[in-house]
């Protein structure tokens, strides 16, 4: 009980602080984010990988924080390929938390690629669980990615996540992801459900077409 009153403080702490960016603000980090992660030289998530994608999940600083124990909490947007392009981008927010001894806290821009249908299918869900409702694969990037292009491929989702310039793991299991209903009422002015806007021909909103231009730009399918 205890632990959960604990968890509770951190997670709503770290929400407060997310919630000071508007819609708007926060998808220009999202793009700042995708563009820092695509081109990393050597090192980045490879376009070829990217190109076979069926949606994107960008998450621009998740909020890690832990004393004794760790929580994160982020808001962010989802996308998927329609026959031209993306999609409007779909709010999603992600929660959760494990205990462990840890101390210190960190800002980490996660991106997820959903591979195939299975994992497309759970991202149209309300809610779904990471690790549990459905396995989740830390990305290789750079040149280990392109060694192993085909076991990566068939993952249902890939994780990659950067801070401080630099690529590094983190644990997404036991998180949830989740439809963020209010920021998606505030960016389209009304409410819609993610799955309407990621499966119909929503029009992005104005806010939003700079992050639907940077997706046509750095996550294009390649011609064969």
């Amino acid at each position: 009980m205890i632990r959960r009153i604990l968890l509770g403080g951190l997670i709503s702490s770290v929400a407060f602080a997310a919630q000071e960016l508007t819609p708007d603000k926060r998808m220009q980090h999202a793009i700042a984010a995708l563009t820092e992660m695509v081109t990393t030289n050597d090192g980045g998530i490879p376009r070829s990988l990217i190109a076979k994608s069926q949606c994107i999940v960008i998450v621009p600083g998740l909020l890690k924080g832990a004393f004794l124990f760790g929580g994160k909490y982020g808001r962010g947007f989802a996308a998927c390929r329609k026959k031209a392009g993306w999609t409007a981008p779909a709010s999603v927010r992600i929660e959760g938390g494990s205990f462990g001894p840890q101390l210190g806290g960190s800002y980490t821009d996660l991106i997820m690629l959903v591979m195939n249908k299975n994992g497309m299918d759970h991202l149209l869900a309300d809610k779904f669980t990471l690790g549990g409702d459905i396995a989740v694969v830390e990305g290789m990037t750079g040149k280990d990615a392109s060694a192993n292009m085909d076991v990566t491929a068939r993952a249902a989702i890939l994780t990659y996540s950067h801070a401080k310039g630099v690529f590094a793991g983190i644990s997404l299991e036991g998180a949830t992801l989740r439809t963020d209903s209010g920021e998606n009422k505030r960016l389209y002015g009304h409410e819609i459900s993610n799955r309407q806007i990621l499966m119909t021909n929503v029009p992005p909103p104005r806010a939003a077409r700079p992050f639907v231009a940077a997706l046509n730009k750095l996550a294009t399918r390649r011609r064969a």
